[in-house]
């Protein structure tokens, strides 16, 4: 079985991580998509990152019509701060007839080559990127990478930290969120102060 990790705080999951997941579920050659929430890193005091557990709980109401996106809690159990490469070291230990691949935005393979072994990371797995508009050049290191494969996705520009903002200046964000975790904010109240 061929998974694509999807990392991420998810904080919250809206309608663009949703539109990935599946695109990549649907159209690159994987049988599942794990959303891996990333958990909180105790040496950060982020006032807007809401606890591991309810950021699950909406990556679990966002999914569960999906029947090829799973959340992941992994990361939950794994010492910090963590790394990619341990989760993916755990997770190959644990599950060692599946095959793991990860899902990154353009963005975010433009710093690959600063993670901690990301050599190993490129032998051992695929990465699948989805475009994001960008004014960066490209990392020429990974162009044409026997390992990297660019999908055709949706270019979907919706981030949590302006969903978090409106949320707060009392705009309505109801569009931009899957129905349930809207519902799900709405009644914890989340991210108003």
């Amino acid at each position: 079985m061929k998974i694509g990790l999807y990392f991420g705080t998810f904080n919250p999951m809206h309608v663009g991580h949703l539109i990935i997941a599946n695109h990549m579920a649907e159209h690159a050659d994987l049988d599942q998509v794990w959303m891996v929430v990333t958990p909180h890193n105790p040496l950060k005091k982020k006032n807007t990152l809401l606890d591991d557990y309810h950021r699950l709980q909406m990556v679990h109401l966002a999914t569960e019509d999906f029947p090829k996106i799973k959340p992941s809690d992994i990361e939950f159990k794994l010492s910090q701060p963590n790394y990619t490469v341990n989760t993916l070291v755990h997770l190959q230990e644990k599950y060692p007839n599946y095959e793991f691949s990860l899902i990154m935005g353009e963005d975010n393979l433009k710093s690959l080559h600063k993670w901690k072994n990301y050599e190993a990371i490129l032998e051992n797995h695929e990465i699948y990127v989805y475009p994001r508009i960008s004014s960066e050049a490209e990392n020429a290191t990974f162009k044409n990478h026997p390992k990297i494969h660019t999908i055709d996705a949706p270019v979907v520009e919706i981030s949590s930290t302006f969903i978090r903002e409106n949320i707060k200046k009392g705009k309505n964000v109801q569009p931009l969120l899957p129905a349930k975790v809207w519902e799900y904010i709405d009644h914890n109240n989340f991210y108003k102060k």
